[in-house]
C-alpha cells in the first residue's frame, strides 16, 4: 500500500501529530476505504459583502462562494487515490449546507517531486485551473498546520503566475479536541487571506469522522468515485 501523501510531505514529523490527527490522514490508494467528516462550520464564507458578488461570479467554479454564514452543517468526503498521472493524491469534497443552498468545495492534493524532496500541490475547484504549492508543520502540540504559498492558474495552455500582491494565502490549521463533544472532535481553522483585500474566506468548525468501505470493495488504486471525480484533471504544476 503506498505511504499517505501527508505523511510523505512531514516525514519524521508526521510521528509529532496528535495521534488521532495521524489516524485521520492516514488513508491511502488501494485502502478499499474513505473518510467521511460531519459536523458544524462556527463561520463560513465570505464576511465581506462588498466582496460577494465578485466570488458569486466564480460560484460555478466550486472553489469560493459568496455566502457567508454561522452555525452552519457540512460535509467532507475525503478519497485517496492515484490521478489519472499516477500521482499519489488526496480529493476532498466538502457540502456546505447553507440555508436554502448547497456549495460544493473540491480539490485534489498531489505529491511531487522537487530537489528529490516530496512537495504537495493543491488543484482547487472541479476544473482544477488553480494551483496552489502547500507547505507543511507540526505545532508542538502536535496540530497540523499548513500553508498555501505561490499560486498559479491554468487557462488553456497558458500558465499564470501570480504576483505576491495579487496572490491569496490560505492558512489552514487542525486538530484534535478531546474536550469537544462527549468523546473529542476533530476541529479545523482555515484563512484566505489576500493582501490587497485582507480576508477572503474563512471556515471554522468541528466534526465527527470516520472510515467507510467502498461499494463493491474496490482495492484498485486509481479508484475515485465517479461523483468526486473533477471536470477535468491537470498535470502542471
Amino acid at each position: 500500500m503506498s505511504v499517505p501523501i501527508y505523511q510523505q510531505a512531514l516525514g519524521a514529523d508526521y510521528g509529532r501529530l496528535q495521534p488521532e490527527l495521524q489516524e485521520y490522514f492516514a488513508l491511502a490508494p488501494g485502502s478499499g476505504q474513505y473518510g467521511v467528516g460531519e459536523g458544524i462550520f462556527d463561520v463560513v464564507g465570505c464576511r465581506q459583502d462588498w466582496l460577494r458578488p465578485l466570488l458569486r461570479l466564480t460560484g460555478s467554479e466550486e472553489a469560493f462562494f459568496p455566502e457567508y454564514g454561522e452555525g452552519i452543517p457540512f460535509r467532507i468526503e475525503n478519497h485517496a487515490h492515484q490521478d489519472p498521472f499516477g500521482r499519489s493524491s488526496l480529493t476532498a469534497r466538502r457540502e456546505i449546507r447553507f440555508p436554502g443552498r448547497k456549495r460544493i468545495f473540491q480539490d485534489t492534493t498531489s505529491v511531487t517531486r522537487r530537489a528529490g524532496a516530496p512537495q504537495l500541490v493543491d488543484y482547487v475547484g472541479r476544473l482544477r485551473r488553480l494551483v496552489t504549492d502547500l507547505n507543511l508543520s507540526v505545532t508542538p502540540e502536535g496540530r497540523l498546520r499548513g500553508v498555501s504559498e505561490s499560486s498559479r492558474l491554468f487557462l488553456g495552455p497558458l500558465r499564470i503566475p501570480l504576483p505576491a500582491a495579487l496572490d491569496a494565502k490560505a492558512y489552514a490549521e487542525q486538530w484534535w479536541d478531546p474536550a469537544e463533544g462527549s468523546s473529542g472532535k476533530h476541529r479545523i481553522q482555515v484563512k484566505v487571506i489576500q493582501p490587497q483585500i485582507g480576508l477572503v474566506l474563512v471556515y471554522a468548525g468541528s466534526f465527527d469522522y470516520r472510515l467507510r468501505p467502498y461499494t463493491g470493495g474496490s482495492s484498485a488504486q486509481s479508484f475515485l468515485p465517479r461523483y468526486a471525480q473533477p471536470d477535468r484533471w491537470e498535470n502542471r504544476v
